[in-house]
């Protein structure tokens, strides 16, 4: 590991790089190949439930509580791990161990059955949770490796990266799934889904070989030689407490983290029910027109999202941040009434590509917006740590509500519809942030 100043471009971009490596289980597990596996799944067994204690859940009911569940768990070890983290001084650990159980639980993904699907259901857990952990300690590095003027050009750099990667492993798996005889693996029904099947292998391969170039440049914090002991497991929660305690004092990141957790719960769920929507509600045709069509939207979504990143950027250097975060959540507030219309294929094209115009844009931009309203501190973690329970909260709320309207309606569009009043709100609560700021 080698010493790098702040703001140096070499540590930048090893941070940046993370991204690369991580966002390939975004794409093929969160959005793209698992969602149809896991539906064609199902499909082959001619059945859309399956009898959990005792009672019958529809398919994507299903994926959607244990999603929230995954999201519940990690909200709750966020504090718990920050707390040790600040207090053993080496927050890049639990960043590594984090990265590893999200990959070999993707790994693990190779063995999702029907016949056992609580045990299947828990790699799909372990993966989420892990990749999200990862994540809470990769965020809060932001303002640890770069001053305020670069965070916003370094987050979408970081979101672009990471649209590139995952892409070039997305065509790489569509040609194994597309023409599994090529591989050696046959060129039947049963082939393609086992080349999906070594799809996940291939996520945690790819996201732990090019970690470690991550790894090998962040710093690992201030040296402590204080053992951990059992209340130390309590200190990142009363480290939450005074960040909320400090909200009081600070009203623009008060405002803000109101608004963000709003329309956070909206851009959340949407990314990760998308695949299943399409999955359900669209006409594709037969199996290999709707397997093409659904990756192929997502490809669409992960290109355009790259200049979306990059246009949000020069939006906010130009306009400002919050303004330009209200137009965004605008146009997201129209992609959900339009997509509650949508039943052809083309249609879900066009609107892939709108969602990726706004998909990479807001991640990047809130992120940096909130790593500039925080006040001087060394305490990063514990404010990304808030951010983080915040935006996981309300990712549970956006599930467990999505899944429930699913369920009772028996229809993803209702509740895709429903959506619609987060974006609204979410808007009107950045309004109230002080302009001067």
């Amino acid at each position: 590991m080698q010493h790098l100043k702040k703001g140096s471009k070499k540590l930048l971009n090893a941070w940046a790089f993370y991204d690369w490596a991580n966002s390939v289980y975004s794409l093929v597990i969160a959005s793209a190949v698992f969602p149809i596996y896991y539906q064609a799944l199902f499909s082959s067994a001619g059945i859309n439930s399956v009898t959990i204690f005792g009672g019958e859940i529809r398919s994507t009911p299903l994926i959607s509580y244990t999603t929230a569940a995954a999201f519940v768990i990690v909200s709750l070890l966020i504090p718990i791990l920050s707390g040790i983290a600040d207090f053993v001084g080496n927050k890049k650990v639990f960043m590594q161990f984090f990265c590893y159980l999200g990959a070999l639980s993707c790994m693990g993904l190779y063995f999702f059955n029907l016949e056992n699907i609580f045990v299947s259901l828990l790699f799909y857990f372990l993966a989420l949770v892990g990749f999200w952990s990862s994540w809470v300690f990769y965020n809060s590095y932001l303002p640890d490796v770069a001053f305020p003027e670069q965070q916003d050009r370094l987050s979408a750099k970081g979101f672009s990266l990471g649209y590139i990667g995952s892409v070039i492993l997305l065509l790489f798996n569509l040609a194994m799934i597309m023409m599994p005889a090529a591989f050696g693996l046959g060129d039947d029904g049963a082939a393609k889904m086992m080349a999906m099947k070594y799809s996940f292998i291939s996520v945690g391969i790819w996201w732990i070989v090019f970690s470690q170039y991550t790894f090998y440049y962040l710093p690992k914090g201030n040296k402590s030689k204080n053992k951990v002991t059992w209340k130390i497991l309590l200190d990142g929660f009363k480290e939450l407490q005074g960040v909320y305690g400090s909200l009081s004092k600070n009203l623009v990141l008060k405002r803000y983290l109101c608004a963000f957790f709003v329309y956070s719960m909206a851009v959340q769920t949407v990314m990760l029910v998308a695949a299943y929507f399409g999955e359900q509600e669209i006409n594709w045709g037969d199996d290999d027109q709707k397997t093409i069509g659904l990756i192929s939207s997502i490809l669409i979504i992960q290109l355009v999202a790259i200049i979306g990143a990059q246009l949000t950027s020069k939006a906010s250097d130009k306009y400002g941040n919050i303004p330009t975060l209200i137009v965004i959540n605008g146009i997201w507030a129209v992609i959900c009434v339009v997509a509650f219309f949508i039943t052809s294929p083309v249609q879900f094209y066009a609107t892939a590509g709108f969602v990726g115009l706004v998909m990479g844009g807001i991640q990047a931009l809130s992120r940096s917006t909130y790593s500039k309203f925080l006040p001087e501190t060394k305490d990063t973690t514990s404010y990304f740590s808030f951010y983080d329970v915040s935006e996981k909260i309300g990712i549970v709320i956006g599930m467990l509500i999505y899944g429930i309207i699913d369920q009772l309606t028996g229809s993803m569009r209702n509740s895709i519809l429903f959506l619609v009043l987060f974006f609204i709100i979410g808007a009107l609560l950045l309004f109230r942030i002080p302009r001067n700021k």
